[in-house]
């Protein structure tokens, strides 16, 4: 598994580097998505020099994480699954970076949380790019709305995070979110995981999440 994942990391990080050139965009962050896997499968990444993990679940990032980061400087923590708002303090005390701010609700949650600790993690927008029922996001239309009021929040909102759906070209989908995103006013892009990373690179992601790419099947 060591060399397993180090080689994927040198691997998906070329297949990026490339791709962005490509589309004449700079080469996009790559976020490990470590969700399921324990610290003995994330540490040899660690070991390798990443530094930036992706967690779906505040417990289990919980769990893991703090004695992680205590071996290694420079950890970078995003959380990139859906957020109760009831566990939005204990987000903003573990994530560097929040990618799924969808709904007013947690707006709230999460800017007195980021009131009460003085810890200001940055936010994405998550959009229903493909409008789908059974997705986290808010709707296209809905999200000049939700961006003014996340920013009346108090909320460092720096770009819009989207999952297209499953099983057709991404493409279309990647860029409309940039389309948004320029006409929103926000520079960042999390979107592409690992069956379309170099996609979404080409069309000038700024984030992308990958897990199976690098990890293999989940834990």
């Amino acid at each position: 598994m060591t060399d397993d994942s180090v080689s994927r990391l040198a691997t998906v990080s070329a297949e990026l580097q490339r791709a962005a050139k490509l589309g004449d965009h700079a080469t996009p962050t790559l976020i490990a998505v470590s969700k399921t896997h324990d610290a003995d499968t994330i540490r040899p990444l660690l070991e390798a020099g990443h530094r930036v993990f992706g967690e779906n679940r505040v417990q289990e990032a919980a769990a893991k994480w703090p004695a992680l980061r205590d071996g290694y400087d420079g950890v970078e923590l995003h959380l990139i699954g859906q957020l109760q708002s009831n566990k939005a303090a204990d987000a903003v005390a573990l994530f560097d970076v929040i990618h799924t701010v969808d709904r007013p609700s947690l707006i709230t949650a999460l800017a007195e949380a980021m009131d009460k600790s003085d810890q200001r993690p940055d936010c994405f927008l998550q959009v229903n790019i493909g409008e789908e029922e059974q997705k986290g996001g808010c709707a296209i239309a809905e999200a000049p709305a939700m961006l003014e009021q996340a920013r009346a929040a108090g909320l460092p909102i720096v770009g819009l995070m989207a999952i297209p759906p499953h099983g057709v070209d991404a493409a279309p989908y990647f860029a409309l979110l940039a389309k948004m995103a320029r006409e929103l006013g926000v520079a960042k892009l999390s979107m592409g995981m690992s069956e379309d990373y170099e996609v979404a690179a080409m069309l000038g992601a700024s984030h992308v999440r990958i897990g199976s790419a690098l990890f293999g099947a989940r834990g």
